[in-house]
């Protein structure tokens, strides 16, 4: 087991932990959530960056990176549009969790009939992820505590979040068009 695999396979089993956190009560449960998550994106670029500089790449992390990242990402969605049930954070939440659906099924697919480097993650797929973690980071800051709340952050959270949607529905259409001519069945 690699070091960045150990990694990305810590960023998983922190997602129960960070599910807990986000319901208890206690005044210091809100920061300790977006601590958690903050770690959990942070190894996500550590893992990548490891792998590449140590020579530690595999297959195993190549599959269970993207996993890790759209298993924290899908929970926290689901927790604060469950948390907060307005419209302006389920639009942008569902199309995030839709594209990540779509591409998830075109890689497979792509897999499947051997063209999987077609719809490898471009700049623009891991840009659109820092957008979302910061997004979601800043969400998870400006939930409002017994003791802080920080509106301005959870603005700029629900700005970065659209212009993060925005780039979901960018990078889906590339990897689509990318993949468009071995689709015909």
């Amino acid at each position: 087991m690699s070091i960045p695999n150990i990694l990305t396979w810590l960023r998983i089993v922190l997602i129960p932990v960070f599910v807990i956190t986000f319901y208890l009560p206690w005044s210091w449960a809100r920061l300790t959530t977006a601590a958690i998550f903050a770690i959990a994106a942070l190894t996500d670029w550590l893992d990548g960056y490891l792998a590449r500089s140590l020579s530690q790449t595999s297959r195993l992390g190549a599959f269970l990176d993207p996993v890790a990242d759209k298993l924290i990402v899908v929970a926290t969605l689901i927790l604060l549009v469950g948390e907060n049930h307005y419209p302006y954070l389920a639009i942008p939440a569902t199309v995030i969790v839709g594209r990540e659906i779509v591409i998830s099924a075109l890689r497979e697919w792509m897999a499947e009939i051997g063209k999987r480097a077609s719809v490898a993650v471009s700049m623009l797929g891991k840009l659109k992820t820092v957008l979302q973690m910061l997004a979601i980071l800043l969400l998870l800051l400006g939930r409002p505590t017994p003791h802080a709340y920080l509106p301005h952050v959870g603005f700029i959270g629900y700005a970065l979040l659209y212009i993060a949607a925005i780039m979901t529905l960018w990078s889906m259409l590339v990897y689509l068009r990318a993949a468009r001519d071995h689709m015909a069945v």
